[in-house]
């Protein structure tokens, strides 16, 4: 792999890249803010693996197990983030992969985000939220 094609934050390529499930839980209908996000981490060299919409708790956690993800982006606009977000923590530390992190984006009211952080959300991107702020973010923190 010449130098001008290695993967982003890798050493001349050889690492493995980053592996993120980007991922849709509940009821919420909406996935074009997961599908951007999805995009721009793949264009900046992150493998990603999107669940698609209704994904229940347990069931993005498998995925992530399975696909051996360093991350879990999940985008949520539903309201539901408060009961959501701490659950899938919880699953992955009762599974032992509470090395995987997680990071939500989507409708969080600013009140919430502190108690997403306590409940060991890693990071809180909300609308408007830039591409490349995510993708810097994932860099610094997903390896």
């Amino acid at each position: 792999m010449s130098e001008s094609t290695a993967v982003a934050g890798s050493e001349s390529g050889s690492a493995a890249p980053i592996r993120v499930v980007i991922a849709k839980p509940g009821l919420d209908g909406h996935d074009r803010g997961a599908k951007v996000v999805a995009r721009a981490l793949r264009d900046a060299g992150v493998e990603v693996v999107y669940t698609g919409l209704h994904q229940l708790p347990e069931q993005i956690v498998a995925t992530a197990i399975q696909e051996d993800a360093d991350g879990v982006g999940m985008s949520i606009l539903s309201g539901a983030h408060m009961t959501l977000c701490p659950k899938v923590v919880e699953l992955l530390k009762e599974k032992d992969a509470a090395d995987i992190k997680v990071f939500v984006g989507g409708i969080i009211p600013e009140g919430d985000i502190q108690t997403l952080l306590d409940a060991g959300i890693a990071a809180v991107f909300t609308p408007g939220t830039p591409t490349q702020k995510i993708v810097d973010w994932a860099y610094a923190n997903l390896r």
